[in-house]
């Protein structure tokens, strides 16, 4: 048994004490928890529950007594403390109430953030209660809390959580404002809200403490109650004179936040140092120059090699490729290189799943063949990606393709996967879930703003309030998605085009009031717009959708194939006819009328399958003239009277089919029992379903109207234009925020640190980055030169910057790393630990063994071992994972704007024991030791070549020497057997250890270099 000693602290100031004279309050009680505060009532401490003044949501629990305790002679405190000694029966439950309670933000949060688990096992025990009064009972009480305020560490903060929404920069109730010191003072349009050294008579307090909430700040629904604490502080601080520094500066309107100011280029600071002259290195040294950097050396050629490999494509050089890049001395040499890389197809694959992780790719996810998240067949926006950055398609582009192909290029089959963007925020048990994540993510992705925190109320830091959340999600009200039938497969279900369309143009969208969707303000549905704290133009222009768009089944390829398979397969029951051999047996000619009865069915499938495809493009695609119009009645007559006497001979054929399973059950030569007699009763069930179908089909033939089975749906022919609007609203030069957090993303992933170090939100909660000039210059940049990555990475890869070296070498740094300790200058390139993906990529690609084949379905997961493809075809969805890929930090589906790294021993034996490395170090030893083993030091030879392929650099002299030890003594140890242990467990690997020791002991140091840091790690 272990006891914890928890401190719960509860405000009793008037807003929660009974009136004098009353009974004490009652308390709620249920059989997981009880939880008390104390009121003072008639000269008693009284112990109740959590009621609704402090907890609402627990209001609903019945009210009981519990008991009383007589007071102390002294005033009534407004703040009480209880300490309760709570018992708990085993290690791990007090962890985790301790791990709660300390996180926790009030007391009620303390119990009910607490697993049931965890409530079930606690006992009060009344006995061990202890009160403490006085924490805002008297002057020395208040001193002590004024002497630990601190205004911008405890009060600034306070308010700009609890109360900047409403009186802050972007709005101001009352005239107050409540974000620096002198406007504090100054108050709002009835007066002065604090009196300083008089917190008791202070407005500010006496409206956070009433118990009226009506009244109380803030508002019910616009934030959380300060708690005691908080209280405390604030009333120590206005009682300790309500100081604040007198040069605090006032924030300043946040429309004129640096990140929502239209980027424009910055001059390139005048670098005196020709090595440092490019653009990027100008910006670069600059700072350098004002923190008293000084940068290392540029890395050596090897490293640099593998650097920009890794970079560009997601593999090593090649030993070849290393030694022709060390032998070309020309001054183009290293551009030649980026160049090749840039237009290495693998380079689409490695940066394919960069923007895989920001847009939040995610294979379909469900339970077995039910479909619950994302699409199948999404790896076609997959593909798209890979294609579009390796064509080096302009960024604004890809980001109007990606919202609104199909409205800007609705007959484009190979640009409508791109609308996967949309299809993959697909949820099938809750709509509101699915436009949640629409919104959220497109915000993030393509502007960097946290547009979601205004679901339920107004922005608290930026300029968004509520209703734009909800005029940006009518953008996507409409859209829903689909898959459309591609050339060779007419079945959906293995093979189709997921692709995004505008399926209700009349659906509104109503602002949930405190974001509960079950309180919609359907008085005031909310037109479409966008924030218009970042300016541009906005024009909505619905599209007029071609044919095949709203009616895919007029495809001409659609057609063809459904006629061609009818074709067939009335052509294989016509041969069966002519070729079965005529007899009078009577089976036989029951057999063989059966099979003309088939062939009649074909023949009847093909006419009605002729007529309703001719009807339906004359309906979908004819004039309204006259002749016209009879011309089309003709046809659906036609169709209709076609489909009609196709489903009477189609329901013949079944009702025969059926009857022949009753006499087969019937004529069982097994003895009369309870499975035959099931068989029969089950097989003339079936048959009165048929003939009750086929009664039906007799009487609907009798009809003669022209209402017929269309070959398949017919979408809205117009689509609202909305989300075009959006791309190109978010796709332009005059959106200060889109170009901005693309080039951040690119430097991230250069440097493994971002310019702006929150990703996903660049509005108020960013400061100004150290670099912004730089940020700016590269944004203008890239917009100047049509949104080309491509672009981008040649500037980044060119610069002395992007290719210093990650250690200081010979070089003092002590100085730099007292000055910079983060690199947050780049005085150093930063060493980075490779991507999940391409530490198995790799692992294929030294030993020759990486298939390169692009594009296609996604993998199963679980084959992850075997496959040779890369990394970026496996399956990647909820629950969807390689393990291996995970233990190395692979990103999570749901969200991974910028991936963490962590260092865990199960990344070490993933790679130790993965049958994938074993069979691949067993497949690369030999391969190795066939080119050393004629050389004059094979060991030697073996050692150095196992270290160019798959660390891309020779080894050290000491590595050298230990390598060839090594392999000495690991052949002796495995030449006797008995010393040696059999290891059981885990998946065997597909290639067989070599039987010779002096072979394996070669296999096992390859293994060990795939187990090097240098083979995980980017230096």
């Amino acid at each position: 048994m272990k006891t914890l000693l928890l401190d719960a602290v509860f405000q009793l100031s008037s807003c929660h004490a009974p009136p004098s004279g009353h009974e004490c309050r009652t308390v709620g009680k249920n059989s997981s928890l009880n939880l008390y505060h104390f009121t003072w009532s008639n000269g008693r401490i009284v112990a109740s529950f959590c009621d609704f003044p402090i907890c609402p949501r627990l209001a609903h629990l019945r009210k009981e007594s519990l008991f009383e305790s007589p007071a102390p002679a002294t005033a009534p405190p407004d703040i009480l403390t209880m300490s309760s000694s709570l018992v708990v029966d085993d290690e791990a439950r007090m962890n985790a109430l301790e791990t709660t309670h300390r996180n926790s933000r009030s007391p009620c949060d303390s119990f009910r953030h607490l697993p049931s688990t965890v409530l079930r096992h606690w006992v009060f025990r009344y006995s061990s209660l202890i009160l403490v009064f006085g924490l805002r009972t008297g002057p020395a009480e208040r001193a002590d809390a004024a002497d630990g305020v601190d205004y911008q560490r405890d009060i600034k903060p306070l308010f700009a959580e609890k109360c900047g929404a409403c009186h802050g920069t972007l709005k101001q109730q009352a005239g107050l404002r409540l974000d620096a010191g002198v406007l504090i003072r100054k108050g709002s349009e009835e007066g002065p809200v604090i009196v300083p050294g008089k917190a008791t008579d202070s407005l500010l307090i006496q409206r956070v403490t009433t118990r009226d909430v009506d009244e109380r700040m803030p508002p019910e629904g616009q934030g959380s109650a300060l708690n005691a604490q908080e209280i405390a502080l604030l009333s120590a601080w206005i009682d300790a004179g309500a100081t604040a520094p007198a040069d605090e500066e006032i924030p300043a309107d946040p429309r004129e936040h640096w990140s929502y100011v239209v980027p424009q280029r910055p001059p390139v600071p005048v670098s005196n140092d020709a090595d440092w002259s490019h653009p990027i290195d100008a910006f670069i040294a600059r700072e350098h120059r004002q923190q008293g950097l000084t940068a290392v050396e540029p890395a050596d050629p090897h490293t640099l090699l593998r650097r920009i490999h890794m970079d560009l494509i997601g593999l090593p050089p090649t030993p070849q490729q290393l030694q022709a890049y060390l032998n070309d001395s020309s001054p183009v040499a290293w551009r030649k290189v980026i160049d090749a890389l840039l237009e290495n197809p693998h380079y689409g694959e490695r940066w394919g799943r960069h923007w895989m992780d920001v847009w939040r790719y995610s294979d379909w996810d469900g339970y077995k063949q039910q479909l619950r998240g994302s699409q199948r067949h999404i790896w076609r926006w997959r593909d798209w990606i890979v294609q579009s950055l390796n064509a080096d398609k302009g960024y604004d582009q890809m980001i109007v393709e990606m919202l609104a192909a199909d409205e800007v290029a609705p007959n484009d089959r190979a640009i409508l996967p791109a609308t996967g963007f949309l299809a993959r925020n697909f949820h099938k048990s809750n709509r509101n879930m699915w436009l949640d994540a629409t919104v959220e993510h497109t915000a993030k992705a393509f502007l960097g703003m946290t547009l979601n925190c205004a679901r339920c109320h107004d922005h608290k830091f930026d300029p968004i309030a509520q209703t734009t959340y909800y005029q940006f999600r009518a953008i996507f009200e409409p859209h829903n998605v689909r898959t459309d039938q591609i050339p060779g497969q007419s079945d959906v279900m293995k093979d189709g085009l997921p692709r995004a369309y505008d399926a209700d143009l009349t659906a509104e969208t109503f602002l949930y009031l405190q974001g509960n969707d079950k309180r919609p303000d359907k008085d005031h549905p909310m037109a479409p717009a966008v924030p218009t704290v970042l300016g541009g133009s906005f024009d909505i222009q619905p599209v007029d959708l071609p044919v095949a768009a709203y009616f895919p089944s007029l495809l001409a390829f659609v057609e063809q194939e459904q006629i061609a398979s009818a074709r067939k397969t009335l052509a294989n029951l016509v041969k069966q006819t002519s070729d079965k051999p005529k007899s009078g047996d009577e089976t036989n000619t029951s057999k063989t009328q059966l099979l003309t009865l088939k062939q009649t069915v074909a023949e009847l499938r093909l006419k009605s399958l002729t007529t309703r495809f001719a009807a339906d493009k004359s309906k979908i695609t004819g004039g309204d003239d006259v002749d016209t119009i009879a011309r089309r009645s003709e046809l659906a007559l036609a169709a209709a009277m076609a489909e009609r006497q196709l489903n009477i001979r189609q329901t013949e054929l079944v009702v025969n089919q059926k009857q022949a399973a009753v006499d087969a059950a019937q004529s069982r030569k097994e003895k009369v029992g309870k499975k035959k007699q099931a068989a029969i009763a089950a097989a003339k069930k079936q048959l009165a379903n048929a003939v009750s179908k086929q009664k039906t089909a007799i009487e609907a033939s009798k009809k003669t109207d022209d209402t017929y089975t269309p070959t398949g749906k017919e979408y809205p022919r117009t689509s609202s234009g909305r989300r075009l609007a959006l791309a190109r609203w978010i796709a332009n030069d005059a959106n200060p925020l889109t170009a901005r957090v693309l080039v951040n993303h690119i430097w991230m992933r250069h440097f493994d640190k971002p310019l702006v170090d929150n990703v996903f939100d660049f509005g108020l909660r960013s400061d100004k980055p150290r670099h912004v000039d730089l940020l700016d210059w590269l944004a203008v940049e890239l917009m100047e030169h049509d949104w080309s990555m491509k672009h981008v990475h040649r500037l980044i890869v060119t610069s002395r910057t992007w290719q210093m070296a990650s250690t200081a070498g010979q070089m003092d740094a002590s100085d730099n790393r007292v000055i910079d300790r983060d690199n947050d200058y780049l005085w150093r390139m930063n060493a980075r630990r490779l991507d999940a993906e391409i530490i198995r990529d790799n692992v294929l690609a030294v030993s020759g063994q990486l298939d390169t084949t692009m594009g296609g379905a996604d993998i199963d997961y679980n084959k992850g071992e075997e496959t040779r493809r890369r990394s970026i075809y496996l399956r990647h969805a909820y629950e969807k994972q390689m393990t291996m890929l995970v233990l190395f930090d692979a990103a999570s589906p749901n969200e991974c704007y910028r991936r963490s790294e962590s260092i865990i021993p199960q990344q070490a034996l993933a790679l130790m024991n993965s049958s994938l490395s074993l069979s691949q170090s067993r497949l690369l030893a030999p391969q190795l030791w066939q080119a050393a083993s004629t050389d004059e030091s094979p060991q030697k030879r073996f050692v150095h070549s196992a270290f160019l392929q798959i660390l891309s650099r020779p080894p050290a002299d000491e590595e050298l020497a230990a390598c060839q030890q090594f392999l000495t003594e690991q052949a002796a140890t495995l030449s006797d057997t008995s010393r040696l242990n059999t290891f059981v467990g885990g998946v065997a690997a597909k290639v067989k250890p070599a039987t010779e020791p002096p072979q394996r002991a070669r296999e096992n140091l390859i293994q060990v270099l795939m187990n090097h840091n240098d083979f995980v790690t980017v230096r």
